[in-house]
C-alpha cells in the first residue's frame, strides 16, 4: 500500500507528464473526428472506439473506492457517483448519440485514451479509497462543497447541450460538417471542451483534493489545444466563420 507521500509524488510527477503533452500537443493534432487520418495506423469504428476507452472507468474507480478501507461519509459516495454517472453517460450513452456511420479513429488514440483514462481512474480510486480523508456530513454545507457543485453541475450542463447541439446538426445519413450556431457557439468554437473543464474544476473544488486537481489540469491539457485545432480548421474550412468567436473560453481566449 503505498503511503500519502509517495502517492502525492506520484501524482505531481502525473502533473508534470500533463504539461509536457500540453507543449506537444501545440505542435501535433491528435487525429481523430475531424482531424482523424489513416496514417496513424489501424483504424476501429468512432462509436466502439468511444465505449472501449471510457468503459474502464466505470471499473477501475469503484473497485477501488470500496476495495480501499479509508473510512467513508455521505460526501465521499457523492463523488463517487457523480464521476461515475459522467462515465455513464460518457461510455454507454454519449457514442450512440453520434451521428458518424462509418467514422473510424486510429486504436493508437483509443489505446492512448484506455491508458490515460486508467491512470485517471487508479489515482482518484486509490485516493478516495485507500488514502481520502473521511469528509464529515457538515462537508455538504461548506462554502467550497457548494461552488464546487454549482460549477461542476453548470459545466455537466454546457457540455451536454453543446454535444447535443453538434449532433444534431447531421440529419440522418447526412454527411459533411456545418458552423454551429446558438447557445454558446455564439462566443466560442468549442463550447463542449469549455464545458468539460469547467465540470473537472468544479469536481476539484467540491473535494479539495490533489487527484482531482490533478484530473482537472489533465482534461484542460488535452482539450485546449484541441479547442484551438477545431478553431483553426472552421476558420479555414467556412470563409464566412464568425470572426468575432473565440476558441474556448468566451470573450478570452
Amino acid at each position: 500500500m503505498l503511503d500519502l507521500e509517495t502517492y502525492n509524488l506520484l501524482v505531481k510527477a502525473w502533473i508534470g507528464v500533463a504539461v509536457l503533452v500540453f507543449v506537444v500537443s501545440q505542435k501535433i493534432t491528435h487525429p481523430y473526428g475531424r482531424h482523424s487520418k489513416t496514417t496513424w495506423g489501424p483504424m476501429v469504428d468512432n462509436r466502439w472506439g468511444w465505449f472501449l476507452m471510457e468503459m474502464p472507468v466505470l471499473i477501475i474507480f469503484p473497485l477501488l473506492f470500496f476495495l480501499g478501507n479509508a473510512e467513508k461519509g455521505g460526501p465521499s459516495y457523492f463523488l463517487l457517483a457523480i464521476y461515475v454517472l459522467h462515465y455513464i453517460h460518457r461510455a454507454l450513452i454519449f457514442p450512440w448519440r453520434l451521428n458518424t456511420n462509418g467514422k473510424k479513429m486510429p486504436l493508437f488514440i483509443m489505446f492512448s485514451a484506455v491508458i490515460f483514462n486508467f491512470i485517471n481512474a487508479s489515482l482518484l480510486g486509490y485516493y478516495f479509497g485507500f488514502l481520502g480523508p473521511k469528509y464529515p456530513s457538515t462537508w455538504f454545507y461548506s462554502t467550497r462543497f457548494m461552488c464546487g457543485t454549482v460549477v461542476f453541475f453548470a459545466g455537466v450542463y454546457i457540455n451536454f447541450r453543446s454535444d447535443t447541439i453538434l449532433i444534431n446538426l447531421r440529419k440522418p445519413g447526412e454527411k459533411g460538417y456545418k458552423i454551429p450556431k446558438g447557445f454558446l457557439f455564439e462566443y466560442v468554437s468549442c463550447p463542449n471542451h469549455f464545458g468539460e473543464i469547467t465540470q473537472w474544476i468544479g469536481y476539484s473544488i467540491l473535494s479539495l483534493s490533489l487527484p482531482a486537481a490533478c484530473f482537472a489540469i489533465w482534461t484542460a491539457a488535452n482539450l485546449t489545444p484541441r479547442a484551438f485545432d477545431h478553431h483553426e480548421w472552421y476558420q479555414q474550412k467556412f470563409p464566412e466563420y464568425p470572426k468575432e468567436r473565440k476558441a474556448l473560453i468566451p470573450l478570452m481566449i
